[in-house]
């Protein structure tokens, strides 16, 4: 397959054409950013690590009935992806409390919460990524009820598979942020990445901190979080 010109480059990730219309190459970068691009710097190996989890755990949920992007994993650091349009939505769920939530509600991190919570945000970078509710996102018309109910329905599904992995390799999920996106037929499929960079993972033993959070407050020891978890989730 033949890889053409640059069409996005974002915080952490370029996306090519290809010589087929319905199908894109993502190439996973080490840049790091936090606070809406406030904080940037540099994991080493972030990109390779990104690319080969999102992987693995795309096809997992795949395998347990979750629609997504992924076609083929080309090398370390390159993907080949089905083309959509991106709901501007990102979907956060929360099964402990933690980051902007507990600071939002004023409680302590930590907190197993009864039941998953769901919450959205607008994709708007230029406005920081606002929260918004379903009234809202259908007012501005940025997905259709159906669609959003199917998002919902998704996510949730996703939280279920990826808890009952997680936990098997001696981590916590404890939230996690998701993308979707309309293939050509309006289909609604898990796109953008699950990974260190958009999970909070902790040590079910010990709640050491192994995802991007150790870059937002500087604890240190990024790059060794990192390869934990992939050490963890592919075993090697």
């Amino acid at each position: 397959m033949e890889v053409k010109e640059m069409l996005y480059e974002g915080k952490a990730k370029q996306v090519f054409a290809t010589d087929r219309d319905d199908v894109l190459m993502v190439h996973y970068k080490d840049d790091a950013t936090a606070f809406n691009g406030l904080k940037k710097g540099t994991i080493e190996g972030k990109g390779v690590i990104n690319n080969r989890v999102t992987n693995y755990l795309m096809q997992k949920l795949e395998g347990e009935g979750v629609p997504t992007h992924f076609v083929e994993e080309l090398n370390g650091r390159d993907t080949l992806v089905k083309r959509v349009r991106i709901v501007p939505l990102e979907v956060i769920i929360r099964n402990i409390s933690a980051g902007s939530f507990a600071k939002r509600f004023g409680v302590e991190e930590g907190i197993v919460f009864d039941a998953p919570t769901i919450e959205y945000s607008y994709k708007n970078d230029e406005l920081g990524d606002p929260m918004i509710n379903t009234a809202q996102a259908l007012a501005l018309k940025l997905a259709t009820p159906a669609e959003i109910e199917t998002i919902r329905t998704l996510a949730f599904k996703v939280n279920d598979v990826l808890k009952a992995f997680f936990k098997e390799v001696g981590v916590d999920l404890v939230d996690f942020k998701l993308e979707f996106g309309r293939l050509s037929d309006g289909t609604i499929v898990l796109a953008d990445e699950i990974s260190p960079d958009t999970c909070r993972f902790w040590d079910s033993k010990t709640h050491e901190k192994l995802d991007k959070d150790r870059f937002r407050r500087d604890l240190g020891n990024v790059e060794d979080a990192y390869h934990e978890m992939m050490k963890r989730i592919l075993g090697e």
